[in-house]
C-alpha cells in the first residue's frame, strides 16, 4: 500500500484516524500497532512474521541490555553485539544473499551456489536501522528501557515512516509513545504537509519520471549527448520529489497522529558543496551513520588518515545500504572521493569562490552520480556516461530530444523552481489574511488534482520502496 493511492487516502487513512480519535487514550497504541501491521503486510502478508521477529528480538535485547548495563557491562555489551549480528544477518540474507551468490558463482568451482530469488521485504533497510538504534541507545545511556511491548512495536512498525523513512530513532520519539498531546493546529499542519508531499509525488515526480524511463530504455545508438542530459536531469528531479514528497507525507501523517518526526530534506539542490548537499539530503540516514558508525570508528579524533578511512567506510556502507548491486557500492565510494577532496583541498576554495561556481559543481557531481545510482550494471553506466560526455553512438542531438524538451519545458521549470525555497519564501511574505484564505484553498485544490491523476494513472512508483 502506498500513500499516493485511492485505497490509502480514502479508505485506510480515514478509518485509522476515525478509530484512533474515538477510542480512549490507552487504546491508541494498540490500535496503531494492529493497523501498522495491516499496512505493512498488505502486499506480502508473510513478511508480517519477519516484522514481528524484528520487534521481539530488539524488545528482548533492550530489556537485557538495560538490565546488565548497571552491574555487568560486559554482559550488556555481549547482548548488544548479539543483537546487532542478528539484525545485520537478517538484512544481509534478505537483501544481499542473491547478490553474493551470483558473484561467487563467477568463481570456478563455486557454480553450485544458487540464488534464492526471495522477494525483498519492503522497507527492511529502514526498519532494521531503526530497531538497531534502540538497544544501542540503551547501552549508551541515551534511552530508558521500554517495557511495554505494544508501545515498542508501535514505534518499530509505525506506518507513516515504516517503509521509506525518515529513519526515526527510539530516543527521538520515546516520550511521544507514552503520551501525545494532539491538537487541531497540529492535525491541520499534518494535512498541509501531507498535501505538499502528495503534490510533489503525484504532480511532479510521476510526470517527470516518465521522461527518465523513456531515455533510460533507449538503445545506445539512439541516445544522444543532449538526450542523455535531459534524461538524467529528469531522474535527478524525479528522485528528489519522489523521496522528499514521501518524507513530507510521512511527517504530515505523523502529525495527524500526534508524532513529530525529524526533517529529512532541506532543499539539497541549492547546496554549494557536496558536503553541504549531504547535510541536506536524506538527513535521517546521514545522522544515523554519523552517530552509529562514523563517531564510534573514531570520527575525526584519531588523526587525518583515520578520519579519511572512516569517511570511506561510512560511504561504502551508505552506498551498499541503498541496494543489492555493486553499482551502489561504487556510488557510495564516488561520493567518498569528493568528500575527501573537499575536506583536504576544495572546501576552503569553494567558500571563497562566487556561489554560482560551487552550486554548478555540486549539481554536476550529484547529477553524474545518479547514473551509478539508478542504472543496473557497469556496462549500462558506461554507455550512458559515454553519451553524456559526447562519446556515444547517438551523436549530439536528435529531433526526439527537441520534442521531449519542448514537451517537458514547463514541467522542468516548475520542478527546478520547486527545488528551491523561493515559493515558500514568497508565500510566507503574504499578509496573514491572504494566507488564511489561500492555504485551505490550495490544499483542497492539490487534493482534488492529485486524486484526479491517481484515478486515471497507472504510473505511480515509489523509488525508495526497493531499499
Amino acid at each position: 500500500m502506498v500513500f499516493s493511492s485511492i485505497l490509502f487516502m480514502f479508505i485506510y487513512l480515514p478509518v485509522v484516524l476515525a478509530v484512533y480519535y474515538i477510542v480512549p487514550l490507552k487504546w491508541r497504541n494498540p490500535w496503531l500497532f494492529v493497523v501498522n501491521l495491516v499496512f505493512y503486510g498488505w502486499g506480502e502478508p508473510v513478511y508480517i512474521l519477519l516484522m514481528l521477529f524484528s520487534i521481539i528480538i530488539n524488545y528482548i535485547s533492550g530489556i537485557y541490555v538495560g538490565k546488565y548495563r548497571e552491574d555487568n557491562i560486559k554482559k550488556a555489551k555481549s547482548v548488544l553485539v548479539f543483537n546487532i549480528i542478528i539484525n545485520l544477518a537478517m538484512l544481509m540474507f534478505f537483501k544481499y544473499y542473491d547478490l553474493f551468490a551470483n558473484t561467487l558463482r563467477l568463481i570456478p568451482g563455486l557454480e553450485f551456489i544458487q540464488p534464492l530469488g526471495i522477494a525483498l521485504p519492503i522497507g527492511i533497510s529502514f526498519y532494521t536501522f531503526q530497531t538497531m538504534s534502540y538497544p544501542i541507545d540503551i547501552y549508551r545511556g541515551d534511552s530508558d528501557v521500554q517495557k511495554n511491548f505494544i508501545s515498542f512495536g508501535t514505534f518499530v512498525a509505525l506506518f507513516p515512516q515504516l517503509i521509506a523513512g525518515p529513519i526515526i530513532r527510539y530516543k527521538d520519539v520515546a516520550s511521544q509513545l507514552g503520551f501525545r498531546a494532539s491538537s487541531a493546529e497540529q492535525f491541520a499542519s499534518g494535512i498541509r504537509r501531507f498535501s505538499i508531499g502528495l503534490a510533489k509525488k503525484v504532480l511532479i515526480a510521476n510526470n517527470i519520471g516518465k521522461l527518465w524511463d523513456t531515455y533510460s530504455a533507449m538503445a545506445s545508438s539512439d541516445l544522444t549527448f543532449v538526450g542523455s542530459w535531459i534524461g538524467i536531469v529528469a531522474f535527478s528531479l524525479q528522485i528528489y520529489f519522489d523521496f522528499s514528497g514521501y518524507s513530507d507525507m510521512a511527517v504530515g501523517l505523523g502529525r495527524m497522529l500526534g508524532f513529530e518526526f525529524m526533517e529529512n530534506f532541506n532543499y539539497p539542490y541549492i547546496s554549494h558543496s557536496v558536503t553541504e548537499f549531504w547535510r541536506r539530503w536524506h538527513i535521517s540516514l546521514g545522522t544515523w551513520f554519523r552517530d552509529y558508525v562514523y563517531i564510534p570508528l573514531g570520527g575525526n579524533r584519531k588523526g587525518k588518515a583515520r578520519q579519511l578511512l572512516n569517511i570511506c567506510i561510512v560511504w561504502a556502507l551508505t552506498g551498499f545500504w541503498h541496494g543489492a548491486n555493486w553499482t551502489f557500492l561504487l556510488w557510495g565510494l564516488y561520493y567518498a572521493v569528493f568528500l575527501i577532496i573537499e575536506k583536504l583541498y576544495l572546501l576552503d576554495a569553494l567558500n571563497r569562490a562566487p556561489k554560482f561556481i560551487g552550486h554548478f559543481y555540486t549539481i554536476l557531481v550529484a547529477v553524474c552520480g545518479w547514473v551509478l545510482f539508478q542504472l543496473n550494471s557497469l556496462s549500462e553506466c558506461g554507455v550512458y556516461y559515454k553519451a553524456m560526455f559526447g562519446l556515444g553512438d547517438g551523436g549530439f542531438v536528435s529531433p526526439v530530444d527537441s520534442y521531449y524538451f519542448t514537451s517537458f519545458a514547463v514541467m522542468f521549470a516548475i520542478a527546478i523552481i520547486a527545488c528551491t525555497p523561493l515559493a515558500k519564501n514568497l508565500f510566507d511574505r503574504l499578509p496573514q489574511k491572504a494566507k488564511s484564505f489561500s492555504t485551505p484553498a490550495l490544499i483542497l485544490l492539490a487534493l482534488i488534482v492529485c486524486t484526479g491523476y491517481l484515478v486515471d494513472a497507472t504510473y505511480n512508483p515509489f523509488l525508495y520502496f526497493r531499499f
